[in-house]
């Protein structure tokens, strides 16, 4: 078996670069995406950016992907986080699926998030689902001036998840031959999560009680680098559709 080319968003730091350097180091082929610091560059919290992002990996892959990981995200509360959780990872993976569908033992995953089982705004999940990406912002934004912004990060991951568990069995991904799934880690010890919440105690104190992780809190980032390695890997003959949970417990704790 040759070198599979991967395609991984948010690859400048945490998850994505975690990822993109543990493919490398199997002797793989990666593009990296970011908003810097990668092989491509573009902004999917926007339009042009999302075509940027297509073009350009059009390009310097010839048109011929093995595997998608569509890491970027944010978790801060702002409308930008619907744009990129929800609208950008949805453009990432549709615009590349053709990519996918013209090479060998292709896959795609996700990131989620097991936060997306604690809580979340049906409006903001509803417009996400609808596809309606100004109605999202409205909603996001009426959250945020209610003092609801928490519940942001979570709702556009419950959106993601819903949307994949659909597409993943449509005919454009699996008469395709395309599995596509999600990880959904619990906290995990990324420079981003210690800015928000695990070096200030109280705040980690809350956390850790909202979404209990009995293997560890938080967990290891390579835990998640290594199942989205799998997920599209050629091991992967057989699931799609599937969110799996890599919290160290958490989800089987909160739905026994």
């Amino acid at each position: 078996m040759g070198i599979r080319t991967y395609v991984v968003t948010g690859a400048a730091s945490g998850i994505g670069a975690a990822t993109a350097d543990h493919l490398e180091k199997g002797g793989e082929r990666v593009i990296r995406c970011d908003v810097r610091d990668a092989d491509v560059t573009a902004d999917l919290t926007t339009p042009p950016g999302r075509e940027r992002l297509a073009s350009e990996v059009t390009a310097v892959s010839d048109s011929r992907i093995n595997g998608l990981i569509a890491v970027a995200g944010s978790a801060v509360p702002s409308p930008l986080t619907a744009r990129l959780n929800f609208f950008g990872t949805i453009a990432t993976l549709e615009s590349l699926r053709p990519l996918l569908a013209g090479s060998d033992q292709p896959r795609a995953v996700a990131v989620s998030s097991l936060s997306a089982i604690v809580a979340a705004d049906d409006t903001i999940v509803d417009a996400c689902l609808s596809m309606d990406e100004e109605a999202a912002v409205a909603a996001v934004t009426a959250a945020v001036a209610a003092g609801r912004g928490r519940i942001v990060y979570p709702s556009t991951k419950l959106a993601l998840n819903r949307w994949l568990r659909r597409a993943a069995v449509s005919p454009a991904w699996a008469e395709a031959g395309i599995p596509l799934n999600a990880v959904a880690p619990g906290v995990v010890d990324t420079e981003t999560a210690r800015t928000m919440f695990l070096d200030d105690p109280a705040t980690r104190a809350l956390v850790s009680s909202m979404m209990p992780q009995p293997l560890g809190f938080p967990g290891p980032v390579s835990a998640i680098v290594s199942l989205l390695a799998w997920t599209v890997s050629p091991d992967n003959l057989f699931m799609t559709g599937q969110i799996l949970y890599a919290d160290g417990g958490a989800e089987a704790t909160l739905r026994p």
